[in-house]
């Protein structure tokens, strides 16, 4: 409930400032009685396209201490806590990068790992992964999180994001703007009448549904990347192999939907055009190649 009423709150506040600089800069206007000023309808989707896609890479890291109640370890007060932190350095400086925050939350087993910036990402995993992995699969699944980070994964991600973001309001105002002048007939009107309106709201919702299938094929793709760089970090295939075989028969804790995409497991669901990982067995056999 908490993570749902963030994400509406962050919604709404980007919308409110969105809609009040693009009226002062006046790139909302691109009905004109000619038709479409096109280029200044690009202007506009790309705006919106990445305003939000943008923010929320700027504030995914609180977000995600929100959203998951994870707790940094800023002063390791266990030895699991001092080997988590000692490890993520270890892999850290093999991979070319700052040391990220680390972070444990409650849960089952899962990790992830988010932020703007490569030299100042965090890297959390749950309880639940530490109490039923051996350290040397845990290792492997830090390791991969860690070539996430050094990947540039969640920049990538949110260019992504906004590019989709962009076509989907550009292509929904374009066809509105033809619906509503069929149903008006008046092709000299710079109004937007309500066949404009619900035909936007429409075509978002289903471009939106299309756009999502294009940034869960990129984000399967991603997986691979970086289950190959836990292997080039670790020196070997085996330990990741071994750990994405014992998540296969665990039922790994649902992330909130911004990090998704950025954990180390993710049940498909309804439909795999719609899953953010590829399926466990094909991971393993990717990596089985690199051996």
């Amino acid at each position: 409930m908490k993570r749902i009423l963030l994400f509406i709150a962050t919604n709404i506040a980007v919308i409110a400032v969105m809609s009040i600089v693009l009226s002062v800069l006046g790139v909302d206007r691109f009905m004109t009685q000619s038709g479409l000023n096109l280029p200044m309808l690009m202007v506009f989707s790309l705006v919106v396209g990445f305003t939000g896609s943008i923010i929320s890479l700027l504030i995914s890291k609180p977000m995600a201490k929100w959203s998951t109640g994870a707790r940094v370890i800023d002063s390791p007060s266990s030895s699991t806590e001092l080997w988590l932190v000692d490890t993520v350095r270890k892999l850290s400086d093999r991979a070319g990068i700052g040391m990220p925050e680390v972070a444990v939350y409650d849960g089952e087993p899962n990790a992830f790992a988010t932020g703007a910036f490569k030299n100042s990402a965090l890297v959390a995993v749950s309880t639940g992964l530490l109490q039923s992995m051996t350290k040397e699969e845990v290792e492997a699944v830090l390791a991969h999180e860690v070539a996430h980070v050094a990947n540039g994964d969640m920049v990538t991600m949110t260019l992504v994001q906004g590019v989709v973001n962009t076509f989907v309001v550009f292509l929904a105002r374009v066809v509105g703007y033809f619906v509503d002048r069929a149903i008006s007939r008046n092709s000299n009107s710079e109004g937007q009448g309500i066949g404009y309106f619900v035909t936007v709201m429409v075509c978002q919702i289903v471009f939106g549904i299309a756009a999502s299938v294009i940034v869960a094929w990129f984000s399967r793709h991603r997986e691979y990347r970086a289950d190959a760089g836990a292997a080039k970090l670790m020196g070997s295939p085996q330990p990741m192999m071994k750990a994405l075989a014992r998540l296969g028969g665990i039922e790994p804790t649902p992330l909130p939907e911004n990090l998704k995409a950025f954990g180390i497991s993710d049940r498909p669901g309804f439909t795999a055009l719609f899953s953010t990982h590829p399926p466990i067995e094909q991971r393993i056999a990717a990596l089985r190649n690199i051996q």
